[in-house]
């Protein structure tokens, strides 16, 4: 693929200085590295985060006896305790005080998921450790990364990382297109009337919608007006949420209004989970989504079980009126795992040892491709892949590559996807379609404290403020009128936002714990 840049300003965050020196074998870590007798295995607990509450994980009774997490433990020298935990349910775990060795979460250090727990000192600065046990890990994570999981100048997180920004895409189910007799369609206006032959055909959902806008967003991605932590902008010398662009938002909500008053859209939108979210869609019911374009693989093979000739590709993202379309760039940083302050010195080593590893090729094979003589075979060079064929499967198969593959570079798992047509066909998304769109943005890290103040006015990575969220279904349900829409900003600014402007302008002047995503064309 076409190597984009990322383009960044972390002017106070001052990481990057500790990776200045580092110095690395450039050899796998192996996990009895500096000593010339075989180390003891590393017992150690780990908490991997996840978005659903399905899945593979959710069937096996004892992740710790289970065969990939017992591999792991064998190539690594460890003995793993694994439990995974909703990322919605992290402050749960944080409040009984059952904290595992190692927490991973969806963001990085001061993702709320965290519930302040680096800023209390729950986790220890891996700085040290890093350079002495993980020097692998230290070369190959972007300096990005790193200072995205630090927290004032020492690392604390370690970050599974992208080195592409632009990961989700719009889906359609090619074959229902091809029933409607339209073209892809390229504008909003062409999306709304592919949608509506959809309906016309039949389909349930053509476009499937999910709670609090979450990968239903390719209208306000259109519009460029996406209500995310990282979608500020300067507008008249002031750092301001891009929900201040009134005529623009007005403009998506009236889009998304249309389509809910068309049945484009569930009805009960708004309280659609992540879960169902997904059994609709694999269930076939919808045309059109939003999701991770690594996800095309899973969503072929879910159509096609309920319907064999279903044919699901990725298309660019209808544009609006200003030529923008896609979604929002992400940070650098997917997941990222912290080590609990109260673990032994000589565990930390160890669970430094193992992250370490996996920057090996032999981890990038067992996370990719299994075992080799159950998953998979070598023939002359040549790698035959046991492809998963059911939904059962794609799940196992994402435990083991997504899943427990905590950090690496987590854009796509190029040695996977290159083995057959859908993967391949993946890999030419993220060249023609990805790398075309998307939507820059300003963003702080560590967050601005003014959310911690004003937590309805908090927005999160891909998710809006509550007030700013609740307004917009009110509107789309037709319960406010959208030409509310600057009375809305009043009351945002009125309960707090004037607050999270000053400071956001302030940090921005100021270069202050500042992240401008942009992707140089």
């Amino acid at each position: 693929m076409k190597k984009k840049t990322m383009w960044l300003v972390a002017a106070a965050l001052t990481a990057g200085s500790a990776l200045t020196g580092c110095s690395g074998s450039g050899q796998p870590a192996s996990p009895s590295a500096g000593t010339n007798t075989p180390a003891q295995k590393t017992k150690f607990s780990i908490s991997y985060p996840t978005t659903v509450s399905t899945g593979y994980h959710t069937r096996i009774p004892d992740l710790s006896k289970d065969k990939w997490v017992l591999k792991l433990g064998e190539l690594t020298n460890t003995e793993l305790d694994v439990r995974v935990t909703e990322d919605a349910k992290m402050n749960l775990m944080f409040a009984g005080g059952d904290i595992p060795d190692v927490v991973g979460v969806i963001g990085t250090a001061t993702t709320k998921s965290l519930s302040g727990s680096v800023e209390s000192g729950v986790f220890m600065p891996l700085d040290d450790l890093l350079k002495q046990y993980a020097p692998n890990l230290m070369k190959q994570v972007p300096k990005a990364a790193w200072d995205a999981v630090s927290y004032k100048g020492k690392i604390y997180g370690i970050p599974e990382y992208l080195s592409n920004p632009s990961r989700r895409a719009t889906f359609i189910r090619t074959d229902q297109l091809e029933k409607t007799g339209l073209p892809a369609p390229k504008t909003v206006d062409e999306f709304l009337n592919v949608l509506r032959a959809m309906k016309k055909n039949g389909v349930e959902n053509p476009y499937q919608m999910r709670e609090n806008f979450k990968y239903a967003d390719v209208i306000f991605g259109a519009f460029d007006v996406l209500p995310y932590k990282d979608q500020f902008e300067v507008q008249n010398g002031q750092v301001v949420p891009k929900f201040f662009d009134v005529e623009n938002t007005q403009k998506a909500l009236q889009v998304y209004k249309t389509m809910y008053d068309e049945g484009l859209i569930p009805k009960d939108f708004a309280t659609i989970s992540s879960t169902d979210y997904t059994k609709n869609i694999n269930g076939g019911k919808a045309g059109i989504w939003s999701a991770n374009a690594t996800g095309l693989p899973g969503y072929r093979t879910g159509n096609t079980q309920v319907t064999p000739s279903a044919k699901v590709d990725i298309i660019p993202s209808p544009k609006g009126p200003d030529g923008k379309a896609g979604y929002f760039y992400y940070t650098p940083v997917v997941r990222s795992f912290y080590i609990n302050a109260k673990t032994k010195p000589e565990t930390a080593a160890g669970i430094l040892k193992f992250f370490d590893w996996m920057t090996t090729e032999q981890a990038e094979k067992f996370f990719s491709l299994g075992i080799e003589g159950e998953t998979y075979t070598m023939e002359n060079g040549k790698i035959n892949y046991k492809f998963p064929k059911t939904q059962e499967d794609n799940e196992e198969e994402g435990f083991r590559s997504g899943t427990l593959w905590a950090t690496h570079d987590a854009t796509y798992n190029k040695l996977r996807l290159q083995l057959d047509d859908t993967g391949r066909d993946t890999l030419k998304a993220f060249d023609t379609v990805l790398a075309k769109e998307g939507l820059s943005g300003i963003g702080f890290y560590p967050d601005l404290s003014s959310f911690v103040k004003f937590p309805d006015l908090a927005a999160q990575q891909d998710v809006g403020p509550k007030l700013i969220i609740d307004h917009m279904i009110k509107m789309v349900y037709g319960k406010e009128p959208i030409s509310d829409w600057p009375k809305v900003i009043e009351e945002y600014k009125s309960k707090g936002g004037n607050e999270i402007i000053k400071e956001a302008t302030d940090r921005y002047n100021k270069k202050d714990g500042v992240i401008e995503l942009t992707v140089g064309k």
